[in-house]
């Protein structure tokens, strides 16, 4: 039910990129409580970063561009605090005229994922730590915000600083509430290692709604931050020299009684566990491109940084790609640390999801845990080293098409293997114009 105090409402659904493509709605009288109905070209869905159609799309060559139905999701109309118009956002996502999901619909890829789980009994619970970075745009290149107590740029990185997460306290006030408002469970905040980089949690609670939450919250952050005269980006790398932006996901699996699958009494947790870690690991080289979806990306992905290169895991270990947190073993968990803050969340929970479960079907073993620091161990299987690789390889990977549709694989190829070429034509110093508030 709309509300009769928005003016405006936005309807919306994800595009392969992660970011909104809809309609702006006038609300007028006598519609005030119904969310209007909305049509939409298939192919708007599957457009490169700039919204330019995909060369020699299907989607185009053999319907004619023709529309699909943009049904609300049930989450909202929610309102959209960082604009002065008071407005509604509406997340939809796309079908056609007979009611069938679309297949090139990012949040349809997880719908699908999660589908499984579901047959067996199970619901996914999953928690996202979101990293972006505050900068001040103004000029050719990237430079550090200033400080809003001072007046002076940011010098140097502040992590886990109370000092600086005051000092942008307004920002902060204004990014809870807007959480508040939107149904978006923010937990804490921490200033990170990056120069003007921030976290927030979001807290466990339904995949599918962990996804939703995260696909809105990077809209939030950005609008919120235009407010206060800033830049916020989840660009993974917005310095050449200073920490990316990652997002790492948190997941466990209960079963129809509300009892954690994955737990078994102890800290190791059970063979279930190991199997979805398995799964994790082995498809982990093949969903490079999910992780790190922009030439950007990859100077995130450095050996012997902080972003895991190295199909690894341990326990309670955070120099590894897959980390089982310590802590009850009832709340025994994975967390997947691999992928950028420039990422898709539904693509990118769908990647992780599925491969986890294809672990438990295929009843895989890991290798033993890591333990002690595992920077720079080379002979595992590696994350794809460069973006034209990562799409050569989620092309032809028969552990992606066990995930993915063949239509959203054929188009993410087509979408990214096009935006690889136009960046091709860009001077590097001007390309992150086109990643600040895109990704």
């Amino acid at each position: 039910m709309a509300s009769p105090d928005f003016q405006t409402l936005r309807i919306v659904a994800c595009d392969l990129n992660g970011q909104m493509r809809g309609k702006r709605q006038i609300m007028r009288v006598g519609n005030e409580h119904r969310i209007p109905s909305s049509r939409m070209p298939f192919s708007a869905l599957n457009v490169d970063l700039w919204g330019t159609d995909i060369k020699d799309s299907k989607l185009i060559l053999e319907t004619g561009d023709a529309d699909g139905v943009l049904k609300p999701t049930g989450r909202g109309p929610l309102p959209m605090p960082w604009l002065a118009n008071h407005s509604g956002l509406v997340p939809t996502m796309m079908y056609d005229d007979h009611g069938a999901p679309f297949q090139g619909d990012p949040r349809y890829a997880l719908c699908q994922v999660l589908d499984r789980f579901t047959a067996r009994g199970w619901q996914v619970i999953a928690a996202t730590e979101m990293e972006f970075t505050l900068v001040d745009d103004s000029g050719d290149q990237l430079a550090p915000p200033l400080n809003p107590l001072t007046g002076r740029p940011l010098l140097t990185s502040a992590m886990f600083s109370i000092r600086q997460l005051d000092a942008f306290d307004a920002f902060f006030s204004d990014v809870y509430a807007a959480c508040a408002d939107m149904d978006i469970p923010a937990e804490s905040a921490i200033s990170e290692v990056g120069l003007g980089q921030f976290e927030i949690n979001l807290l466990h609670q339904d995949a599918q709604k962990a996804a939703d939450d995260a696909w809105l919250f990077k809209s939030m952050i950005r609008g919120i931050a235009r407010r206060h005269g800033l830049a916020a980006t989840f660009m993974a790398k917005p310095y050449p020299h200073d920490a990316g932006n990652g997002m790492h996901v948190h997941f466990s699996v209960v079963d129809r009684s509300g009892k954690n699958v994955f737990d078994n009494g102890t800290p190791q947790g059970n063979d279930l566990l190991r199997a979805a870690v398995a799964g994790c690991l082995s498809a982990m080289p093949d969903s490079t491109l999910i992780f790190a979806p922009y030439l950007n990306s990859f100077d995130r992905l450095v050996s012997g940084a902080h972003a895991p290169t190295g199909a690894l895991w341990a326990y309670e270990n955070r120099t590894v790609a897959i980390r089982i947190p310590g802590g009850a073993p009832a709340a025994r968990r994975i967390e997947h640390r691999v992928a950028g803050g420039d990422i898709n969340p539904y693509l990118m929970l769908a990647a992780v999801l599925g491969a986890a479960l294809m672990g438990i079907e295929d009843d895989l073993r890991p290798p033993p845990p890591v333990t002690g620091n595992a920077y720079g161990i080379q002979d595992v299987p590696q994350l794809a080293n460069s973006f034209d690789a990562a799409i050569y390889q989620f092309e032809h990977s028969e552990l992606m098409a066990r995930i993915f549709s063949p239509q959203l694989i054929e188009h993410l190829v087509m979408t990214k293997r096009q935006e690889l070429r136009r960046f091709a034509q860009i001077p590097i110093e001007k390309r992150w114009m086109h990643w600040l508030e895109n990704v």
